[in-house]
């Protein structure tokens, strides 16, 4: 009998001595504080795991999931969240099987993790939703908005005192994410390095967006900048960009992004991804994954319409649309010196086509309407904010979308500045309208 039972032995599933399947994700702190966390449990329940368990990781700032698929399967999740470069390291290094990331890979990361494929492909960068790095103060601070020129001249410590920003307060505090956040990256691509400004030394530096958020919503000196989904409690300023009308972060100007401080949230997937962490970024994707993303305070990429007010000083074909079609809460934007879509545009565009085959407005319901920057040559800006828009046409055109309407509005109603190559880069927009 124990012979026989030796001989079957390794026709039974030896599920209780295998190993677990284990998907490692490291990198941005944003992310992964509690959006990545929330996307794998919902991962989890949509495939019908059982004995979901998360608990603190050995170090501050990192968690672990651990359940069993619907085979019986041990699983492990380990996701480190100590900033968006250590993602990018730490997939160079073999240590993560997915980087985690709230600004965009650098061309030095590129060329870095070369070995790892081309992490600027479509299926290797992967937006997974939107966020706006928030300017919050205390929330007694009457101070309603600054320019990003004020910004940089607070934070590199060239303007030291409230009473410098036309309010009482004394000495400015500063709050700022540390070297290693892709928050901070992005408030120092956005902000300090087009005026060449640096971090004032003076600065208190956090690896946590939540701690940081607590500590200016206790101090009414303070200034700090957060994602918006850790705002908690403290006072957000608008924020203004050249001579671009000054903006909060609302999720309809992060949607667009035009509102300035706007960022994307990525996944980086080496080229020969893992099935787990394929299958995470797929979640991330899908409605149920989006929808994940708004509950967890971000801004979800899900197509919606909304109307948008008619102003009297809207160009006439605008003013129109205003008044007759509604506005989708995403604009295509393009590579940078490119005419091609970036890759959250290439996704966009299915998205859309998507959001127009339920409304049933797939034949000549949507209107086109591209901008840009100023040129010196007359007609030139129209000319080029039309081509931007017959680009997108096409893309929709692959779906299924008979476009209504193609139109170019040059370099009209800016949302941003035209003194600085990023503000130009926002501008080059195309806005989608339905009725």
């Amino acid at each position: 009998m124990l012979r026989l039972l030796l001989l079957l032995l390794p026709l039974f599933p030896l599920t209780a001595l295998a190993e677990p399947l284990h998907l490692r994700v490291q990198g941005s702190n944003t992310i992964g504080a509690a959006l990545l966390p929330a996307l794998v449990q919902g991962q989890l329940w949509a495939q019908h795991a059982t004995d979901i368990q998360q608990v603190p990781g050995a170090l501050a700032n990192e968690t672990v999931i651990t359940a069993r698929d619907a085979q019986g399967r041990a699983l492990r999740i380990d996701i480190a969240a100590h900033g968006s470069s250590t993602g990018f390291a730490a997939l160079g290094q073999g240590d993560a099987d997915l980087a985690a990331a709230s600004r965009p890979i650098s061309e030095a990361e590129v060329v870095r993790l070369k070995a790892l494929g081309d992490l600027r492909a479509a299926s290797a960068e992967q937006v997974i939703g939107l966020d706006g790095v928030a300017l919050i103060v205390h929330p007694d601070n009457p101070l309603p908005r600054l320019t990003t020129r004020q910004l940089a001249q607070v934070f590199s410590g060239q303007v030291q005192r409230w009473e410098q920003l036309g309010v009482a307060g004394g000495a400015i505090h500063l709050y700022a994410r540390d070297d290693r956040s892709g928050t901070f990256e992005t408030f120092k691509a956005l902000v300090l390095d087009p005026l060449h400004a640096q971090l004032s030394p003076k600065a208190q530096r956090f690896e946590s967006s939540e701690q940081l958020a607590g500590r200016v919503a206790a101090d009414r000196q303070a200034i700090g900048f957060s994602s918006l989904a850790a705002v908690h409690g403290a006072k957000v300023l608008a924020v203004a960009e050249g001579d671009a009308p000054a903006m909060l972060p609302e999720r309809t100007l992060v949607a667009s992004e035009d509102y300035p401080l706007s960022r994307r949230l990525y996944f980086y997937l080496p080229a020969n991804a893992r099935p787990q962490a394929k299958a995470l970024a797929d979640f991330a994707q899908s409605p149920a994954g989006q929808a994940i993303v708004a509950d967890q305070g971000f801004v979800s990429q899900q197509v919606k319409a909304k109307p948008v007010p008619a102003q009297p000083d809207m160009p006439p074909r605008y003013r129109s649309l205003a008044q007759q079609a509604q506005r989708l809460s995403v604009n295509f934007r393009f590579q940078e010196g490119s005419a091609s879509l970036d890759t959250k545009a290439l996704r966009d565009v299915q998205r859309v086509a998507d959001y127009l085959r339920q409304a049933g407005k797939l034949q000549g319901k949507a209107v086109l309407v591209g901008f840009g920057d100023p040129k010196a040559t007359p007609g030139r800006a129209a000319l080029l904010s039309r081509l931007r828009a017959q680009a997108v046409r096409r893309e929709l055109a692959r779906d299924g979308v008979e476009v209504l309407e193609v139109t170019g509005m040059g370099d009209e109603l800016p949302v941003a500045g035209n003194d600085l190559e990023q503000g130009r880069l926002r501008n080059r927009r195309v806005e989608v309208w339905v009725y």
